[in-house]
């Protein structure tokens, strides 16, 4: 539907859409990369490996190249002089195939990593489509890869030519060396060819590399409307999600009502704020906000404490701190402690006098709260 609109790509790829294409086998890659490694690899094999190969060739060619008259008619011993000499390339060449298959099997998932899909292995009828087929020859992305293959083998296929042709006569001067200096020598000229090639091969992968993540980066761009359209499907409409809210604020009032009858004292401002609290000196160490509002849920709350006989006082730059520094079921910031506790200290004389088990206290002074300039909230 987007693509139908004729907008263009210009918004970064969602963590839904990147997790999407992975999950269907679409990640970066870089053969480039991939091969590279595989050859670095095999350089440092045979440069760990390389006196144990070179003993196996040893050993093979005194045992091949040293046969009585017997041994060469003799069906059995053939087999048998086969085996053993396949036993002893395999021992030398052991270590090198455990180090290139490790390579083999980390450079594809050097980037992008491991992934698994089902999905990129299950048959689709697009890849034997013949129209399909040809489109993907001709398209940019198949030119682009067929430039880099041509440039690719110019560059390592020149620069190979010019090495051996440097080194054509260290490679002539082999036929002259014994066995064991020659093969110590074409060894070593052997580490320092693929040495050369992979230098080559690493310039190509740092400039396929971080093409390869441009352009998957540049597919999974999404439009506008697809953005619109994944943030609607997974978070649903605006308009729902304002009616959940509201919900939850009516629930959220509900409970918070309930716990208005409980309270010691509702503080308010008169004309815009109420917030009730308790004190449990026995589980909590402070006061703590049961309930808060303001203008009709303010009102609400206040009719209730009337309803229930809870004590109700206004002291409108108290109400106005706690209002805004505590949230419901926490307790009241430490600066305002003083202050409230001076009004519940009234609260609780108040209710005393009115058991006729004290004196009537004097009237609380609000505007002398002591109430910290960082909490005061002056209308």
């Amino acid at each position: 539907m987007a693509e139908d609109s004729g907008q263009e790509k210009t918004e970064d790829p969602t963590p839904k859409r990147l997790r999407e294409a992975r999950e269907k086998g679409d990640v970066p890659r870089s053969k480039e990369l991939a091969t590279t490694l595989v050859l670095m690899a095999a350089v440092f094999s045979v440069i760990i490996f390389g006196s144990q190969l070179a003993n196996s060739l040893l050993g093979m060619m005194e045992s091949n190249f040293v046969l009585d008259r017997q041994a060469v008619f003799d069906t059995n011993k053939m087999f048998s002089h086969f085996g053993s000499s396949a036993w002893e390339a395999l021992k030398g060449l052991a270590g090198v195939f455990g180090v290139l298959l490790l390579a083999a099997l980390v450079g594809p998932i050097a980037l992008g990593g491991w992934n698994f899909s089902a999905q990129s292995i299950a048959p689709k009828g697009s890849r034997i489509d013949p129209l399909a087929g040809i489109k993907r020859m001709f398209s940019l992305k198949s030119l682009i890869e067929l430039f880099k293959a041509v440039a690719k083998f110019s560059l390592v296929g020149g620069f190979a030519i010019l090495i051996l042709w440097n080194i054509r006569n260290d490679i002539l001067a082999l036929a002259t060396f014994e066995a064991r200096p020659a093969i110590d020598q074409a060894l070593e000229i052997i580490i320092w060819v693929f040495m050369a090639l992979s230098a080559v091969l690493i310039l190509v992968a740092a400039v396929d590399v971080p093409y390869q993540i441009y352009d998957y980066t540049e597919k999974m761009k999404m439009t506008l409307q697809e953005v619109k359209d994944e943030l609607k499907n997974t978070e649903g409409k605006p308009e729902v999600k304002g009616r959940i809210r509201q919900l939850q604020r009516e629930i959220a009032q509900r409970q918070m009502m309930k716990e208005v009858p409980d309270a010691d004292v509702v503080i308010t401002n008169p004309t815009h704020y109420s917030v009730a609290l308790k004190y449990d000196g026995d589980n909590r160490g402070a006061p703590i906000l049961v309930a808060k509002g303001a203008d009709f849920v303010a009102l609400k709350i206040r009719e209730i404490a009337k309803e229930h006989d809870v004590p109700i006082l206004a002291a409108p730059p108290l109400a106005r701190a706690i209002y805004n520094s505590t949230e419901l079921d926490d307790e009241i910031p430490s600066g305002l402690y003083m202050a409230v506790a001076q009004v519940l200290a009234y609260v609780f004389q108040l209710k005393r006098y009115k058991a006729r088990d004290a004196e009537r206290p004097d009237e609380l002074k609000v505007d002398k709260l002591p109430i910290p300039d960082e909490f005061r909230d002056d209308e």
